[in-house]
């Protein structure tokens, strides 16, 4: 089992800022790519950005390419999602996602292990 707890959520105002963090704990880290998903209420759970299992290859939605960075640290079991130059359509619940892989998918089906979620709320 993997454990998954994101955090760094909140509310910006457009245009601003926020770094999500997503903590690992129970298996080793650096087996797993990593994926960040989205889901707006009302609204399927859509993908966002994911992170193959070691630091380099990484892939976007077109929507947040170039205002969104993933990123992780296998020392210290954690990715991140910077995200710049935030829109009210950004507004969702955010969840980062685990798959026992070298390559993350931009399908939610893939993944083996979900965090809770953390509320990111852009106001205009």
């Amino acid at each position: 089992q993997v454990q998954l707890v994101e955090s760094g959520g909140g509310l910006v105002q457009a245009g601003g800022s926020l770094r999500l963090s997503c903590a690992a704990s129970g298996r080793t880290f650096s087996n797993y790519a990593m994926g960040w998903f989205r889901q707006a209420a009302g609204k399927e759970r859509e993908f966002v950005a994911s992170i193959n299992n070691v630091p380099g290859s990484t892939y976007y939605a077109d929507s947040v390419k170039v205002r969104f960075t993933i990123s992780r640290h296998n020392a210290k079991n954690t990715v991140y999602l910077q995200m710049n130059s935030l829109e009210p359509e950004d507004t969702a619940v955010y969840y980062c996602a685990a798959v026992y892989s070298y390559s993350g998918y931009a399908s939610p089906r893939r993944y083996d292990y979900w965090g809770q979620g953390t509320q990111v709320t852009v106001s205009s």
